[in-house]
């Protein structure tokens, strides 16, 4: 398949706003595939690479050679391109991998580069999301998008579904299962603004567990070994020995366990979120004694044999009651009462903690999913959005990047939608780090604006959302605030539109 037939799919997908007609488009292309490029397609399309990084900053992308007359590059050709460039390194790295990505944009055409350029910067938003792009792998293939939803759940990406969807069809799909030590998607909640509308979402009794400022982990046991995955599905056993000496002591054979991670100081009331998250980053900082992290489990997804991501709630909490003692499980009273559940929403509050959330007792571990069978209640309106853009700040910031543009995710078009800009809530030690992070995400420059990939998630506090016709999405938020970054999130993660409108009605 050439890179010219990607190049118009996307460039169909990004003109049409229906959803059947994106997946329409992806599956025609899909089917022209060969099996080997499968799974290359389904990413590029997606606006991701196999490779995940390759080191191409937006320095590399500035001088573009001439574009080719006819188009002739291939997909397993760019991807091998690809490869290599990311397997550059020592000195001189940088200027070779300028001369190898400017030998490939020499070969395509002007309309390839341009997918290319999007695609290497992160700016390749045409509406190919996660669910739109497993409808589209159904549809080629001829499966039920349940199936397919299913595998990318427990294999954790598209690619490799579409390539067992696209060869085997059920058969291939079925393959996929929950294995030990390899990470699935993190179940997700949903939320609301009050104890009183969770219960009126669930109708039903249901779990009301705390909600801690800490780090998802996900944490595989198997045969005496412990391993620590993020949200993002990375690995970090390595920088948390007490975690994996706490887990490694429980009396099972083979888990899947769900939970929390978070330092507290002595008095149980947890630190800064920072301090929480300096403990899983890459570097940290030296000469710093580590804070440990207490671990807090809620699910459990498979016992010694037993796969129990379709067990009702209650039943995965038995299992988990069965061989976690209580001082490492998540704090957790069943109540069909509201204020019974106000009462904990409370006492988490006063300790420190974000809120509650309301979990339905018979509800299954939806991986990778924000469903209804999970409700989070926080006591402040926030949300998690990306940034967009940045501006430069002037006066005591001159230097600094400051000012952020916000964006919710809109899950039709695929793209984000503008709510305003903040400067609020950002610390000297923020403003520092932020302007190196998004200098590193920079695609583009204008006068005062830095255009930044929409990877990073910052968790913003708000006062309320009001009409303005200043932004597309025709609504801002009004007092924003930063709170906090988000590393341990995708921008997949992030909060949508539709969230942004249920959270806090619109004021006028």
């Amino acid at each position: 398949m050439l890179i010219a037939d990607i190049t118009r799919t996307s460039a169909a997908v990004a003109a049409t706003s229906g959803r059947k007609a994106k997946v329409a488009a992806l599956a025609e292309c899909l089917r022209a595939a060969e099996p080997g490029e499968a799974a290359i397609v389904v990413f590029y399309l997606s606006g991701e690479l196999p490779q995940r990084q390759i080191g191409v900053g937006y320095a590399s992308l500035r001088d573009v050679p001439e574009p080719a007359a006819e188009p002739s590059l291939t997909v397993l050709e760019v991807d091998a391109a690809f490869t290599e460039i990311g397997a550059v390194s020592g000195p001189g790295s940088v200027a070779r991998r300028r001369e190898l990505v400017a030998g490939l944009l020499g070969r395509a055409t002007r309309a390839e580069q341009d997918f290319l350029i999007r695609l290497l910067a992160g700016e390749l938003r045409q509406g190919a999301l996660d669910g739109v792009m497993a409808e589209a792998i159904a549809a080629a293939a001829e499966v039920p998008s349940a199936e397919v939803r299913r595998a990318f759940m427990l294999r954790g990406s598209l690619g490799p579904v579409a390539t067992a969807a696209m060869a085997e069809g059920v058969d291939g799909l079925r393959g996929f299962a929950l294995e030990v030590g390899r990470p699935i998607k993190p179940m997700l909640a949903a939320s609301a603004p009050s104890i009183d509308e969770a219960f009126a979402k669930l109708k039903a009794e249901a779990a009301v567990e705390w909600k801690l400022d800490g780090i998802r982990a996900q944490i595989h046991v198997s045969g005496g070994e412990v391993r620590v995955f993020t949200r993002t599905l990375d690995e970090i056993t390595s920088r948390l020995p007490e975690v994996v000496a706490a887990v490694g002591g429980l009396p099972v054979r083979d888990a899947v366990f769900d939970g929390e991670l978070i330092a507290l100081r002595p008095d149980g009331r947890p630190h800064p979120f920072q301090v929480t998250a300096a403990r899983t980053a890459t570097r940290t900082a030296k000469n710093t004694e580590p804070v440990p992290l207490a671990v807090f489990l809620f699910d459990v997804l498979h016992l010694d044999g037993a796969d129990l991501l379709d067990a009702p709630g209650a039943e995965r909490n038995e299992a988990l009651v069965r061989v976690v003692p209580e001082e490492l499980r998540m704090p957790r009273v069943i109540t069909g009462d509201p204020a019974r559940a106000k009462e904990v929403f409370d006492e988490a509050v006063a300790r420190g903690h974000e809120g509650v959330v309301v979990k339905s007792l018979d509800t299954p571990y939806t991986a990778g999913r924000r469903g209804a069978g999970w409700i989070k209640v926080k006591p402040r309106h926030t949300l998690d959005l990306v940034v967009l853009a940045v501006e430069w700040g002037h006066g005591r910031r001159q230097g600094l990047l400051s000012n952020l543009h916000l964006g919710a995710r809109d899950p039709e078009t695929g793209g984000f939608v503008m709510l305003g800009k903040t400067f609020k809530g950002l610390t000297d030690e923020l403003l520092a780090w932020q302007t190196k992070r998004l200098r590193e995400l920079a695609v583009r420059e204008d006068g005062w604006t830095v255009h930044v990939r929409p990877e990073l998630v910052v968790e913003i506090a708000f006062d309320g959302v009001q009409h303005s016709p200043r932004y597309p999405g025709g609504i801002a938020l009004r007092f924003a605030r930063v709170l906090r970054y988000r590393p341990d999130k995708s921008a997949a993660e992030a909060d949508t539109i539709d969230t942004v409108r249920a959270v806090a009605p619109v004021m006028d």
